[in-house]
C-alpha cells in the first residue's frame, strides 16, 4: 500500500484493538468493521474508518492525480483533539478553525447596517439645520 494511508491505517488498527468490540466481545477487527458491529464502535474509530476509506478512494481519484492524495496525519489529529480546536478528518484545511467565536451569551447584538446608516443620515441632517 502506498505510504499516504499507512498512518491513518495504523491509527484505525490501534483504535480497533482498544475497542470494546475486540476486547470484551472478542470479535476480530474485520468483523468489527462490518455492519452491524461497526455502529457500536467508538466515534473516534468510526471517524478513522471513514477517513481511511476516503484516503483509499483518493488514491484512485483522477481529480487528485496531480496534487496527490493528502490525508491528515494522525499525529496532527491527536494534537488538535488535545488542544480542542476543530479539525477536518481528511485532507485540506480545518473546517472549523477560526470561524467560531467563544461567547458567554451576554454580548450585545451588533447593529444592523441600515440602522447605522440611518443614524449617520440623521446626524448629518441635524448638523445642516444648525
Amino acid at each position: 500500500m502506498p505510504s499516504s494511508c499507512k498512518e491513518i491505517r495504523a491509527a484505525l488498527a490501534q483504535c480497533l484493538q482498544e475497542s470494546e468490540c475486540v476486547m470484551v466481545q472478542r470479535h476480530t477487527a474485520a468483523e468489527c468493521l462490518r455492519s452491524p458491529l461497526s455502529e457500536s464502535l467508538p466515534t473516534k474509530c468510526q471517524q478513522l474508518k471513514k477517513g481511511f476509506g476516503e484516503c483509499r478512494r483518493g488514491m484512485i481519484d483522477m481529480r487528485k492525480r496531480f496534487r496527490g492524495n493528502q490525508p491528515i496525519t494522525f499525529k496532527s489529529l491527536e494534537t488538535t483533539e488535545q488542544s480542542g480546536e476543530g479539525y477536518q478528518l481528511y485532507a485540506g484545511k480545518s473546517a472549523f478553525a477560526g470561524g467560531v467565536r467563544k461567547t458567554d451569551g451576554n454580548e450585545p447584538e451588533p447593529k444592523d447596517w441600515r440602522e447605522v446608516e440611518n443614524e449617520k443620515y440623521r446626524k448629518e441632517q441635524e448638523a445642516q439645520k444648525k
